[in-house]
């Protein structure tokens, strides 16, 4: 049940999902309280013009990603640890593993490998059977890796976790049998403020290795000032709201998960 709570009741705090909750009650005015009508319109065209614009959202999303950026070259550990939720299950019509955005995860968890990071890659992520099922998640990471080069013997898996605290705890679960201490930990740079307090929590020597940026930071030192980027900027984009609602997410899970213990 909390898993289920966890992902509808934030859906109304998201620019998209506020605003259509602030039409529903604009419907439900709109004959017999005309200023109540009025006001729940406002609040539904201030959530969408406000989510969707590219400066704000740059700025929330730039708040996330900026706290754990390696100021060094990443020190050798024992083990890669790579979160899911950037890949699709090969299903039909797909030929192969999708990869969304965050499919970088594997990918830079992949090139670690390679550089000589550590022995062992341990994937992390289950499915959810009604947000669409399907095989665990880190399976499917499993064949991207092995394409990039790792071998079947150097991987692990955690097949059955289905939030970024179950991924700690069963993380932690292989790290112990094994007897490995220290872990790169790799996820969205937007994902990582959260997920890194989370293994530490649990006591796990954990280095963050981020991937998947969505702003660089000369976006952020030396923005587009022109006319054209400027009124550009102020009309909404889906892509914008996007990068806004997942920003939210972090910030509400990060609030959730403290009420729990969980940071």
């Amino acid at each position: 049940m909390f898993l289920f709570l966890s992902k509808l009741l934030p859906l109304f705090i998201y620019p998209l999902g506020f605003a259509c909750l602030m039409l529903v009650g604009a419907f439900i005015t709109v004959w017999k309280r005309p200023r109540w009508c009025a006001t729940f319109i406002a609040l539904a065209l201030v959530a969408l013009v406000c989510g969707g614009n590219a400066w704000l959202t740059t700025q929330v999303v730039y708040s996330l990603e900026k706290q754990y950026v390696p100021q060094t070259e990443l020190p050798k550990a024992d083990a890669i640890v790579v979160l899911g939720g950037g890949v699709r299950a090969q299903l039909p019509p797909r030929p192969w593993v999708d990869v969304s955005e965050a499919g970088d995860r594997p990918l830079h968890g992949a090139q670690l490998y390679r550089q000589g990071k550590a022995p062992w890659v341990i994937l992390s992520g289950g499915r959810i059977e009604w947000l669409g099922g399907g095989p665990p998640e880190s399976g499917d990471m499993a064949k991207l890796v092995e394409a990039m080069g790792v071998p079947a013997a150097a991987i692990l898996q955690d097949p059955t976790s289905l939030n970024t605290y179950e991924n700690a705890v069963n993380v932690k679960k292989i790290l112990d049998q094994r007897g490995l201490k220290r872990i790169l930990l790799v996820t969205s740079a937007i994902h990582m403020p959260r997920s890194i307090q989370i293994f530490k929590k649990l006591g796990i020597d954990a280095i963050p290795a981020p991937t998947d940026f969505l702003v660089s930071e000369s976006e952020i030192r030396s923005p587009v000032d022109t006319l054209q980027a400027r009124l550009l900027g102020l009309i909404p984009e889906a892509e914008s709201l996007d990068r806004l609602t997942r920003s939210l997410k972090e910030y509400v899970g990060m609030g959730i998960y403290r009420l729990r213990g969980w940071l």
